[in-house]
């Protein structure tokens, strides 16, 4: 099964320019609050050396195209409408928005590192607003979410539980049914939180919040996108990151990697995602104001080696969901699988 990333965070922050750029789909983008209204579905991809060079023949690609020896993986993604606070009650649509989440193995949180919109989306003065506050209060968020699913009624089913002799786990996997919880995130999630699981009728709200705050950490890793870092500077990401111990943070430039990419779908560029700048190969098909543009863009971008985008996406699946690329064959000493095919398949799988 493919894996699945939830681009999520308030409005206005970028998020569907940053869904755009990952799949060069073209979702509605606009400078206000819930351009979003339904969740918007495509495929990005995951950056993977190819192992045809060692082989010594071509790969015969199909699942995952190879340009000059790498991989590009595909990865389902999700870009959610803007959550705002008090979602789970409900609020700006959120009970609805947040189930769109349910089937995400990870979430890519895009926050505006300018400080330049509120908490609900609004533009604001740069600066007049604190981005560590939307990575605090969404988690926030999602852990009551994530409460009031494994707390409807939840005294008096568990104590058939305990009565039954049934175990705990059981009864939770059954209630978490649909949010791509693994029996091993759920077992890491009771050993830490240290519940007493005999007599789970017995737990408070807040042991029932801690369980639920622990299972997202373990279920459902996050990388926040610190974007608009063109219009911000290393000092209110290094702010950021203080404040977020624990969460990577990766500054990223949605608005820069769209033009980019489709600037280079156009031919107008030589740019590939991840590259931390580009080159015009036929500078005489640019009008002036294209030629300056660009260059202002290659400008903004040197003080962070890139727009971050590519990066961002690899940081969620590889070090945070810690999967790999496996390249599944039938014959093992030629690569081929039975129809002679070269490498034809690359997949991301758990490393464990």
């Amino acid at each position: 099964m493919t894996l699945e990333v939830g681009l999520v965070g308030k409005p206005n922050v970028g998020k569907s320019t940053l869904f755009n750029a990952l799949t060069l789909l073209d979702v509605p983008m606009a400078p206000y609050p819930f351009t979003t209204l339904e969740p918007n579905r495509g495929v990005a991809a995951v950056r993977a050396p190819c192992p045809h060079p060692q082989l010594g023949s071509p790969c015969t690609p199909g699942n995952a195209k190879c340009v000059d020896g790498t991989r590009w993986v595909p990865v389902n993604l999700v870009d959610v409408p803007g959550l705002v606070p008090g979602a789970h009650e409900g609020k700006g649509l959120g009970h609805r928005f947040l189930d769109d989440l349910r089937a995400a193995d990870g979430f890519v949180q895009v926050v505006d590192l300018s400080g330049a919109t509120d908490a609900e989306g609004r533009i604001a003065p740069a600066g007049s607003e604190d981005p560590a506050k939307e990575v605090l209060w969404l988690e926030d968020e999602l852990v009551e979410w994530v409460t009031e699913i494994l707390g409807r009624d939840f005294e008096r089913q568990t104590r058939s539980v305990e009565l039954e002799g049934k175990k705990i786990e059981e009864f939770l996997a059954a209630r978490l049914t649909g949010l791509a919880v693994s029996p091993g995130a759920l077992a890491a999630a009771l050993r830490t939180t240290s519940v007493d699981r005999a007599h789970p009728s017995h737990w408070t709200a807040d042991e029932r919040r801690a369980l639920a705050r622990t299972i997202l950490a373990a279920s459902k890793p996050r990388v926040v996108a610190a974007n608009k870092c063109d219009r911000a500077g290393a000092a209110q990401l290094a702010a950021l990151e203080a404040r977020i111990s624990g969460i990577p943070a990766v500054a990223t430039a949605a608005d820069a990697e769209l033009t980019l990419r489709r600037a280079a779908r156009a031919g107008l560029v030589a740019y590939r995602p991840g590259d931390p700048t580009f080159s015009i190969p036929d500078p005489g098909r640019l009008s002036a104001a294209q030629a300056k543009a660009l260059e202002a863009l290659r400008a903004a971008l040197v003080p962070w080696g890139g727009t971050g985008v590519q990066p961002a996406l690899e940081r969620l699946v590889f070090d945070r969901l810690h999967h790999i690329v496996v390249y599944p064959v039938e014959d093992e000493t030629r690569w081929t699988d039975s129809r002679g095919r070269v490498l034809p398949d690359a997949l991301l799988v758990p490393a464990d």
